[in-house]
């Protein structure tokens, strides 16, 4: 299944999200993952221990991150999130980002390959990006994805 099919099925896109840390900004992408039922409530807990001891290692030049923890920090099934927020924030000390893609893999293979690639083969094109940023509802952000 692509992102865009997954977002769409499953409701899991968040245009227009106000947040005042990154914290809650990481807790905010995973709810509808958990309430899905496709992680645990430990996965963004593990995002949040891994990026208070990694850094932001997911964050991109383009205002986008992608956070995410190995499958076994309470990966059930094959998951994405996006959440679009009103204003930029830095993640951790990370250059700001405004567009986060949260996705969990069930084994390192999809967790690398299929989530990592198609998600930033998605987000590649600068025109589409600015859209997404301008978005304020699901169904504009579906188009343009």
């Amino acid at each position: 299944m692509s992102i865009k099919d997954f977002l769409s099925i499953n409701q899991c896109i968040q245009p227009g999200v106000d947040v005042g840390s990154w914290v809650e900004l990481i807790v905010i992408a995973a709810k509808p993952l958990i309430d899905g039922g496709f992680v645990t409530a430990d996965y963004p807990k593990a995002v949040i221990n891994n990026t208070e001891e990694y850094g932001a290692y997911y964050v991109f030049d383009e205002g986008i991150a992608i956070p995410h923890a190995r499958p076994e920090c309470g990966v059930i099934k094959d998951c994405f999130s996006m959440v679009i927020l009103k204003k930029p924030i830095s993640i951790h000390g990370s250059d700001p980002v405004d567009i986060v893609v949260m996705f969990g893999g069930v084994d390192s293979n999809s967790h690398i390959t299929e989530g990592i690639a198609s998600i930033v083969g998605m987000l590649d094109d600068e025109k589409t990006l600015t859209q997404i940023r301008q978005a304020t509802t699901v169904d504009e952000v579906l188009r343009l994805l």
